[in-house]
């Protein structure tokens, strides 16, 4: 094992037992699951197929799974289907376990909160972990200007909040977003969100007064100056820039393919937000808390935004989310104006206190860095030696990775279809995937930051076997 993942491995005799017993097996033995998590969990007895066949008579279609399995236990960087089949997850629930499944120290501080409350409402009696969360906040956000944390429970809330309080601080209505970007599910984030497929077909009509810039494409031929000028060209057909209360922006966008925002633009937007009074937001809900090095994804620019919108992986596992400002901003709404029953919820705040720490002491900033490098070093490796002229493009920021897959180089037509043979092909194997992109031809890594180096060797041996076998489906 190198020096880093000692380092950052996890401490507790247990959790490493684990680790060495299942690290080179392609499944625990039955005695071995029944000894970490109990039959008594609900469909735990019963096969992947049987939950499909009940999940089709209870759950609406319109909520989506990636895999055609279920969950029974997980740990760190694997996970078990119910019929015991393991599975290296570089999937991390969609970002949310950059420490991983049931780290130790977030298992244990939610269940030492657990035996004091676990809900009294933040709005009627408020407690201390939700004000040491926000302190803690305050203290890792960019910027020497004092803040202030509004914590509620999904990302869309962050979203939506944070377009209220811009609004309120600014006395304007109208938000900037940009082509690919995703900032949620709920009518007003889909207003801002810049896919169609699946989120906005047939739910709309959007909410006024949401616009839309274009992002900087090397695929389409959209430069940073392209960008700007489209965005300089809004304020003179539709977004009058004295009606304007915020820019939103992902610094590394999540669904629409893990393309980092050029350092230029974002201080380029950063000036233009100064011009003309706006406030800048930085939606950092997948992006943030080391996924990319650094606490947030837009440090790396060097600029400070307005408002941050946290959530995911701040409280490893558990749902909380936030919006991060400055002070004086925040302020702007009057009291009862901002949070919601579940806001903050005591539970969740202490899980996030400890996964932060977890990110402090196990050194997982740093860890990302190193991590990122070394994927797109292998995956350059296995590109070039697997798929000769497909991998059109492996970009990111630290450990926030992505490999996109075209049909060719000459033409570098998004090639969908493949990525999806990839990622079946390595469901087989025994490795979750997921895509990304606006053609959905990108696979996107989120393995927990935690992972041991051996974990990701195997994951990317297994990555190359299925890419191998997606092309030999073509020959």
């Amino acid at each position: 094992m190198s020096d880093t993942v000692k380092k950052t491995g996890r401490k507790t005799a247990p959790r490493k037992a684990v680790a060495r017993k299942t690290a080179k097996a392609t499944a625990p033995t039955q005695s071995v699951v029944e000894t970490i998590v109990s039959d008594a969990v609900a469909g735990a007895d019963m096969t992947n197929a049987q939950l499909i066949a009940r999940r089709e008579a209870a759950v609406p279609r319109g909520v989506a799974s990636a895999a055609p399995i279920y969950a029974k236990y997980a740990e760190n960087a694997e996970l078990w289907d119910v019929e015991g089949n393991r599975y290296i997850d570089f999937v991390g629930g969609i970002g949310v376990l950059n420490t991983g499944h049931r780290h130790p120290e977030v298992v244990a501080a939610a269940k030492a909160q657990e035996d004091h409350y676990t809900h009294t409402s933040f709005q009627v009696v408020p407690y201390g972990p939700y004000i040491e969360l926000a302190e803690k906040l305050n203290d890792l956000a960019p910027g020497d200007a004092p803040k202030k944390t509004l914590l509620v429970t999904t990302g869309a809330e962050a979203v939506e909040n944070a377009v209220k309080i811009a609004r309120a601080a600014t006395g304007r209505p109208g938000v900037i977003a940009f082509t690919g970007g995703y900032h949620g599910r709920t009518l007003l984030t889909l207003g801002m969100t810049g896919k169609v497929s699946p989120y906005k077909k047939g739910v709309g009509p959007f909410p006024a007064d949401v616009f839309r810039a274009p992002f900087p494409s090397q695929r389409d031929g959209i430069t940073v100056e392209d960008a700007i000028t489209g965005l300089k060209n809004l304020f003179l057909t539709d977004a009058e820039p004295s009606r304007v209360a915020a820019i939103i922006i992902e610094p590394v966008l999540g669904e629409g393919g893990y393309t980092p925002v050029p350092f230029d633009m974002m201080q380029q937007l950063r000036a233009i937000c100064d011009q003309h009074g706006i406030m800048l937001i930085a939606d950092e809900v997948q992006a943030g808390f080391g996924r990319t090095g650094t606490w947030f994804a837009i440090e790396h620019s060097g600029v400070v935004p307005d408002l941050i919108t946290v959530a995911k992986s701040m409280a490893g596992g558990y749902p909380l989310a936030g919006v991060i400002g400055r002070a004086d901003v925040m302020d702007a709404m009057e009291p009862g104006g901002l949070g919601g029953t579940y806001g903050g919820n005591p539970v969740a705040c202490a899980a996030a206190l400890a996964a932060i720490k977890a990110i402090e002491d196990e050194g997982l900033l740093a860890r990302s860095t190193a991590m990122g490098e070394m994927l797109k070093a292998r995956f350059a490796e296995i590109g070039a030696r697997s798929a000769p002229y497909r991998v059109w493009d492996i970009r990111g920021l630290g450990a926030m990775v992505a490999v996109e897959f075209v049909t060719d180089f000459d033409t570098a037509r998004p090639d969908g279809d493949f990525t999806k043979r990839v990622i079946g092909h390595a469901l087989k194997r025994g490795l979750l995937l997921l895509s990304c992109g606006m053609h959905g031809n990108a696979l996107r890594v989120m393995v927990p930051l935690t992972a041991s180096d051996a974990i990701i060797e195997e994951a990317l041996v297994i990555f190359e076997k299925s890419v191998q076998a997606a092309v030999a489906e073509e020959l």
